[in-house]
């Protein structure tokens, strides 16, 4: 751990990219992993104005924009094995794909689910087989739906129809999906509903691919996978509650639950400063840690440790944002680190790094009718629901 504290205090701005002519919110960022070289490689950002925004990962100079609109556009994924294909889901019930090597907008491929269909979370699982979208709840029904992702991308917009659904398992919105890092069946998901279901979609039927539920108790923010072997899942609230779960502990006789805070922001303590949020999580597989981001409504961010005992400061990063923090990709390998916003700014951070420009302006906060269309960070889950 002294050696992760080490390292997250040497992190400065190396890149900050330059401000668009339309600010807007960056919800969620991924990376390209399997570029040919560093230089090559590329950020993809998605939006709160309906659009993807490509980005040099290295310099982030602006590279190209994909829009959705009118629809809007849930989550960012680049393809495991193909660092030119970056999917995002989108609220007109589809998921859309597009390949970076082209100067066309138009989505190469299009995975339809059914008509009254509102995807606002997916995920891609480890191989680039599977996708996974889950649903807006519509009446009584909320599914997670499954495409087969290979398919000719030569032919821009080919339209792609659903293997199945699943239907019986959340009873709200799904607001997140997250594939196993390495298990290709292995998906799990969040919802509204408080549950996280644990699925091998490799079984016949949805009864018999339920391998677990834990219920948070409150509405899902963020999923994902931690521990060796990653066998275990955690999960973040909307009123920022945490809770982490051993699955290998399932066919035995002692507790799952290895943690459960019902309130993050009154169990940390850091001195002259606060926690307002959690943005997300990540799990170190060197140090066998799991790690927590979260921040300030002034943009400081926050690196939180998690342990059977709770979680506890690792360190601060100030001086970047400018207004709540709404998405990172840590990358581990480099120990680099990107952050996007609501000041509309995503940053890279690096080890020792030196920014040459000084012209950050004060704050960058953007006018409040952009707010009115994102869901913000509230201390009850309730007021976030459309």
């Amino acid at each position: 751990l002294e050696k992760i504290e080490e390292q997250l205090a040497r992190l400065r701005i190396a890149k900050r990219s330059v401000l668009r002519e339309e600010p807007a919110y960056l919800l969620d960022i991924d990376v390209s992993r399997s570029a040919p070289s560093e230089s090559s490689r590329c950020v993809a950002v998605s939006c709160s104005n309906q659009s993807i925004r490509l980005y040099n990962r290295e310099t982030l100079n602006f590279l190209r924009e994909y829009s959705s609109r009118p629809g809007m556009l849930n989550g960012v994924r680049f393809a495991h094995t193909c660092d030119s294909l970056v999917f995002s889901a989108c609220s007109d019930g589809t998921i859309k794909c597009w390949d970076i090597r082209l100067a066309a907008q138009k989505a190469v491929q299009i995975f339809s689910g059914y008509p009254s269909n509102v995807f606002i979370s997916f995920d891609i699982n480890c191989n680039d087989l599977i996708i996974c979208a889950g649903t807006e709840k519509v009446e009584k029904d909320t599914f997670l739906v499954f495409w087969d992702a290979r398919g000719n991308t030569d032919c821009a917009g080919t339209t792609r129809e659903p293997l199945g659904v699943y239907s019986e398992s959340h009873n709200d919105d799904v607001t997140k999906i997250c594939f196993h890092p390495v298990k290709p069946s292995w998906v799990v998901s969040g919802s509204t509903d408080g549950l996280v279901n644990v699925f091998d979609i490799d079984k016949d039927n949805e009864d018999d691919a339920l391998i677990s539920t834990c219920n948070s108790d409150s509405s899902i923010s963020f999923i994902g996978w931690s521990g060796k072997g990653y066998e275990q899942i955690y999960c973040m609230t909307h009123d920022e509650g945490f809770c982490w779960w051993d699955l290998a502990q399932l066919d035995t006789e002692e507790p799952i639950t290895l943690l459960r805070i019902q309130d993050a922001r009154d169990t940390v303590c850091i001195e002259n400063d606060s926690l307002n949020y959690l943005v997300g999580g990540a799990y170190h597989e060197k140090a066998d840690r799991l790690f927590l981001i979260g921040g300030t409504s002034t943009g400081k961010i926050h690196l939180l440790n998690c342990g059977a005992d709770g979680l506890s400061l690792v360190g601060t990063l100030g001086g970047g944002h400018s207004a709540t923090v709404r998405s990172f990709c840590w990358n581990l390998a480099d120990e680099s680190l990107l952050t996007g916003g609501e000041d509309a700014q995503l940053l890279l951070w690096r080890p020792g790094a030196v920014e040459k420009s000084l012209t950050k302006k004060e704050t960058l906060k953007i006018a409040s009718s952009v707010q009115k269309r994102v869901r913000v960070h509230n201390s009850s889950f309730k007021n976030r629901k459309k």
